[in-house]
């Protein structure tokens, strides 16, 4: 029988479960004859509590979502993050830099009071998460890989090594030599250095490989004229996070 896979949705732009849809040809054909999807409320109607793998999207920042991620944690065999948010918390941790109701004041002005917020966080900051699809949003290519190796029982290969590896595989000029800062030193690959190949920087959406080598950026750094201070504000967009202290 097909495993039974489930899209779900929590605080985000629904991008990623957008960028899904984006699969065309063989790639889409080949991943529907292999599963049947039974919960994704951006392209069926149907619903089912009944499903095997569980695709999440968005991150955690209201009370109410916590009980919700634990049911789904609690009936899928593997839950997967999908997207920025739900990997690393993502743009909504930006808010967490502000008192609580002020940033209820801040988006919904005197409607506030008609909204409820905690600080924001991944996923994995409240159930346990098997693998990540990262990225904003996440390269269909990576979530068709990890899906495949979901179904043939295999662990997905996925990059450990920085964005800078990929960039000069694409012969990329480094941005640090137009002046410029960037996150790749430090950064996950595995999206083929896809801003900087598009003339911008890498602007850390992936999230820091599990071992940065913060030594080595700092040289590059020093090498350019440029100080810590100046590239850890950029690391405020996407990897904000920090976890909480449990007492």
């Amino acid at each position: 029988m097909k495993p039974k896979v489930a899209f779900f949705d929590f605080t985000g732009c629904e991008g990623c479960q957008l960028d899904v849809l984006n699969l065309t040809g063989e790639e889409l054909l080949d991943l529907l004859g292999a599963i049947e999807i039974v919960n994704f409320r951006e392209a069926i109607s149907n619903r089912s509590d009944d499903y095997d793998i569980a695709f999440v999207e968005g991150s955690i920042s209201r009370e109410a979502e916590i009980p919700r991620l634990q049911k789904i944690r609690a009936q899928a065999k593997v839950l997967v993050a999908l997207g920025a948010c739900a990997s690393i918390g993502g743009v909504n941790c930006l808010k967490n830099h502000l008192p609580m109701e002020q940033a209820l004041k801040t988006v919904y002005g005197d409607a506030a009071k008609y909204y409820d917020t905690i600080p924001a966080r991944p996923i994995n900051a409240v159930v346990p998460v098997d693998f990540y699809v990262r990225g904003c949003p996440p390269q269909t290519v990576e979530l068709v890989k990890v899906v495949k190796a979901l179904l043939l029982g295999k662990k997905p290969d996925i990059p450990s090594y920085p964005v800078c590896t990929e960039c000069k595989l694409a012969g990329n000029i480094c941005i640090f030599e137009l002046g410029k800062t960037c996150l790749g030193p430090v950064t996950r690959a595995g999206c083929n250095a896809i801003c900087v190949s598009g003339g911008r920087k890498c602007w850390g959406c992936r999230g820091m490989v599990d071992e940065p080598n913060k030594n080595s950026e700092e040289e590059i750094l020093k090498k350019h004229g440029l100080t810590p201070e100046q590239v850890m504000d950029k690391f405020n967009i996407y990897n904000t996070y920090v976890p909480e202290v449990k007492k």
